[in-house]
């Protein structure tokens, strides 16, 4: 890739992809991510680092995201809402591209990425109670696979992988980066298959 990846071209080589329609072994309860590419002329790919004070995740790097409401007309909604309370990004400012594989969470979710292009020069404001932080990586070092490195261990009997990575003092791991680099990885197979 160039050391400028110009946003056309990420999105030539993003193939939109349906969630999986396999049925899950047990019914899971559903929740959605917006994967933001934030529209500069190099991008940048917008994440949170989660409030200390959470419950759950805390202190993690995320996505804005958060489990679907019955008020949400679909995960794509889900997606929008959570990013405009978490880090007042309105829903406006979005272009919805498409959506990645569902994946399933620690703690019992399917969770759909949905990716979108974010118009530049928003004035993230983070929900305190939620949101610790919020930063812009360069997309094209988010989508070197390199940088990613996985950490298997057994949980419930049953072999897991998480993958891991750096940047500057944020640390990226578990679904966040796995979300990033299975991104990556599909950007780079439209690439040779195109």
């Amino acid at each position: 890739m160039n050391a400028n990846l110009p946003l056309e071209r990420f999105l030539a080589r993003f193939v939109l992809q349906p969630p999986h329609a396999a049925a899950p072994l047990r019914p899971l309860r559903e929740a959605a991510v917006l994967v933001p590419v934030v529209a500069h002329p190099s991008p940048t790919l917008l994440l949170t680092r989660r409030a200390a004070s959470l419950r759950k995740h805390a202190g993690q790097v995320a996505f804005p995201g958060g489990m679907r409401d019955s008020s949400d007309s679909s995960l794509v909604m889900t997606a929008l809402r959570e990013a405009e309370e978490e880090v007042a990004l309105p829903a406006s400012a979005v272009r919805v591209v498409g959506v990645l594989p569902p994946v399933t969470s620690s703690t019992g979710f399917a969770v759909t990425p949905v990716l979108g292009i974010v118009s530049p020069g928003i004035a993230w404001q983070p929900n305190a109670g939620e949101v610790e932080s919020v930063f812009e990586m360069p997309l094209e070092e988010a989508l070197r696979t390199g940088r990613y490195s996985p950490f298997d261990f057994i949980r419930n009997g049953s072999d897991q992988r998480v993958w891991l990575s750096w940047f500057d003092d944020y640390f990226i791991w578990g679904m966040t980066a796995g979300i990033i680099r299975q991104l990556s990885l599909q950007v780079a197979k439209t690439a040779q298959s195109g």
